[in-house]
């Protein structure tokens, strides 16, 4: 049985596509049969990885149309890598969301139950909402982790997210773990990325983790490779990026 890891917070522009993505193919790079599931309607992990529509996406399989196996996608570029995306042709994902989820919540928790057995490892990238499809999400999974930015604002999000996630534990039944927390595009220079950084680790609640603004992560994106593996002029990520994605993927595996 695969564990399932979602990346999520009630804002956007914190980086979830990108943490996930990147985080999803350094599994697969340390040999591990990893699926990514793009649960955003807007489909950015998927344009990153496929350079053509697919025949399928996720929102054909949650509404029975074609078989898991059917729109799953692997990604020659890395071995062990395999996406099941969205690519927000004609909004299925979201139309599917607003008119056919409220009558069957636990889809997504028995398609990934259906499929993590064939895989070591499974991450689902959500949009930043906290509707319908990213809570039929959330109880899919086995753990959540929070990307932020080191801005106040994503403080304050953080704060609702957790609240939400007690209620929606609670009326879910759920156990789902929430004990890890990602501030991205972490500068050490400026004062206020060290407050928030110490502001989210005083909580005593989570293990908080830095990943260094890098502008790799978009050029990677844009030339849909993976990060670990592009390089501009010669040069690759930064050694303290590399650092701190392989410390996330051994705590986060582990």
């Amino acid at each position: 049985m695969s564990k399932t890891v979602a990346f999520h917070l009630q804002k956007g522009g914190v980086g979830k596509t990108t943490i996930s993505g990147t985080l999803a193919c350094q599994s697969a790079l340390n040999g591990n049969k990893t699926l990514a599931i793009d649960c955003d309607p807007q489909g950015n992990l998927s344009s990153w990885f496929l350079k053509e529509p697919p025949k399928y996406e996720l929102a054909d399989v949650l509404q029975g149309k074609c078989f898991a196996r059917n729109a799953i996608v692997s990604i020659p570029e890395v071995e062990n890598l395999y996406v099941l995306p969205t690519f927000g042709i004609g909004g299925t994902l979201k139309n599917y969301s607003e008119t056919k989820l409220s009558e069957e919540p636990f889809i997504l928790q028995d398609l990934v139950k259906e499929i993590s057995e064939e895989y070591d490892h499974v991450l689902l990238d959500l949009s930043p909402g906290l509707g319908r499809l990213e809570r039929s999400a959330l109880i899919a999974s086995d753990e959540i982790i929070t990307p932020m930015t080191p801005e106040v604002f994503s403080l304050d999000g953080l704060e609702i997210f957790i609240d939400e996630l007690q209620r929606l534990k609670k009326n879910m039944r759920s156990n789902v773990r929430h004990n890890k927390i990602i501030i991205n595009s972490y500068d050490e220079r400026i004062r206020q990325h060290r407050d928030i950084y110490a502001a989210a680790e005083s909580s005593g609640r989570f293990k908080v983790y830095r990943i260094p603004v890098d502008p790799l992560f978009r050029k990677a994106q844009e030339a849909s490779k993976a990060p670990q593996l592009f390089k501009v002029r010669g040069r690759g990520l930064k050694a303290a990026t590399q650092q701190a994605i392989i410390e996330l993927d051994k705590d986060i595996w582990k």
